[in-house]
């Protein structure tokens, strides 16, 4: 690849917006050129509530990011989560017009449009389309049917499912910053890509990222996705009840919890005493650790308890669906102290505090390793690997022209290598850029 094919990640969440610029170096690490970071107001829980405080917000981050990296910023991948979130598994098949030629690109793009179709709840789009396994004719359980022959083409699909106006307003909130939106990819699938190794995934691994406002949970098996799950509950609320249990202000409740707070209460004794200054000359709170990490441990307990059931309907403690690699746990909140403990003491897996590290360039700085910058960097290879991809099919489309002059036939080629996540993302972004125009 170039070194000059350079993407950028957008990452808009509850309590920071992200924007991170980078490229591939020549050993095909990330090399991050720069980073901004924005305070975010105007989104709740994963989703917008403010568009012009997000749009504030978004511009900070990406002026931030041009003056560090001296790049001009024009499209960028953006990440999307929230409440509205949900998925489903679905079957499918199609009956191919030819059995004595082999399954190709096209076959697999036209079952995934004719998913695609699927009739949604009423303001539902369809987010992601991922096949699972393969059924050519009456043969199971194929991963790649790609060369094979066969007449009936089936297969298993995870289908993720937004609300139509959540995922609208990031789109308004992107391009009335004044960039284009390249690509739009749920957040636990970016902070997989990000801290997850290939042999976690076939061994089986359930990812949690917790983050300000929602908790995403990512489950891997047989290096397949087969369960994605937003649950509305994050870091904010347990500064919500830091605040609430020690009547303090949210300023002192977030500092409390990041510098003293544990999710193990018997880690404190009762002897150890945090004193906070009162406001405005009033007398200053003495408030116990064992106390704040009473507080801590209760809605921390209830996070992991909505987690680990989402484990259970994947099917964790089948034979078949057990997740050898157990726990990876990443995004902001999983910093708290003594966090990974309780995980394994409630679910009795194996866990791991998941950093981005694997994949960023060895002279990177330290504090892009951060699990908070999990879903960041996520992004931005997403944007690589979308360059990669375009840089491919024009090779492709070049040999095939060469091969046949007539110009209809062009365009069916041209059609031909397009990745299979476009075909959902091309009719999405007409729509919403169609949207977006009349909106104006």
């Amino acid at each position: 690849m170039e070194n000059n094919k350079i993407a950028v990640g957008l990452d808009i969440g509850t309590t920071k917006i992200v924007a991170m610029i980078g490229r591939k170096n020549e050993y095909g690490k990330l090399e991050v050129l720069g980073i901004g970071k924005a305070k975010s107001l105007g989104v709740k829980r994963g989703v917008v509530s403010n568009i012009t405080q997000t749009i504030q917000s978004i511009q900070q981050a990406v002026e931030e990011s041009e003056s560090v990296s001296g790049h001009k910023i024009e499209n960028v991948v953006v990440g999307i989560a929230g409440q509205h979130i949900r998925s489903l598994h679905h079957s499918d098949y199609i009956t191919r017009s030819n059995a004595d030629e082999v399954i190709d690109e096209i076959d697999i793009e036209n079952l995934v449009n004719q998913v695609h179709k699927l009739v949604m709840l009423p303001g539902e789009e369809i987010i992601h389309v991922l096949p699972q396994e393969f059924k050519v004719d009456s043969q199971g359980e194929i991963k790649e049917p790609i060369g094979m022959y066969g007449g009936r083409l089936e297969a298993n699909f995870h289908v993720v499912v937004g609300q139509v106006s959540s995922i609208r307003n990031i789109g308004r909130c992107v391009k009335s910053a004044g960039l284009d939106l390249s690509d739009i990819t749920l957040e636990p699938l970016a902070s997989a890509s990000a801290v997850l190794s290939q042999e976690e995934k076939e061994a089986g691994v359930a990812l949690i990222d917790i983050g300000g406002g929602t908790t995403d949970l990512a489950i891997f098996k047989d290096g397949i996705i087969r369960h994605t799950a937003v649950i509305p509950f994050g870091g904010n609320v347990i500064t919500e009840d830091i605040k609430e249990g020690c009547s303090i202000i949210e300023k002192q409740a977030e500092l409390l919890k990041i510098k003293f707070g544990s999710a193990w209460p018997g880690e404190n004794k009762e002897t150890e005493i945090v004193s906070i200054p009162g406001l405005r000359g009033r007398e200053p709170k003495e408030i116990t650790l064992k106390n704040l990490s009473k507080i801590i441990h209760a809605r921390v307990q209830e996070i992991i308890e909505h987690v680990y059931l989402e484990i259970k309907n994947y099917g964790h403690e089948t034979q078949k669906g057990k997740l050898i690699a157990g726990i990876v746990l990443t995004g902001g909140g999983s910093q708290l102290k003594h966090l990974r403990q309780l995980v394994e003491y409630i679910t009795g897996m194996d866990a791991r505090i998941g950093y981005p590290n694997e994949h960023l360039a060895g002279d990177s700085d330290d504090t892009l390793s951060s699990p908070s910058y999990a879903t960041a960097v996520g992004l931005l290879m997403e944007g690589l690997e979308n360059h990669a991809r375009e840089e491919k099919q024009p090779e492709e489309e070049i040999e095939a022209v060469e091969e046949t002059k007539e110009e209809e036939e062009k365009e069916v080629v041209e059609e031909a290598p397009k990745p299979k996540k476009k075909s959902f993302f091309e009719k999405f972004t007409d729509g919403l850029k169609e949207f977006l125009d009349n909106a104006e």
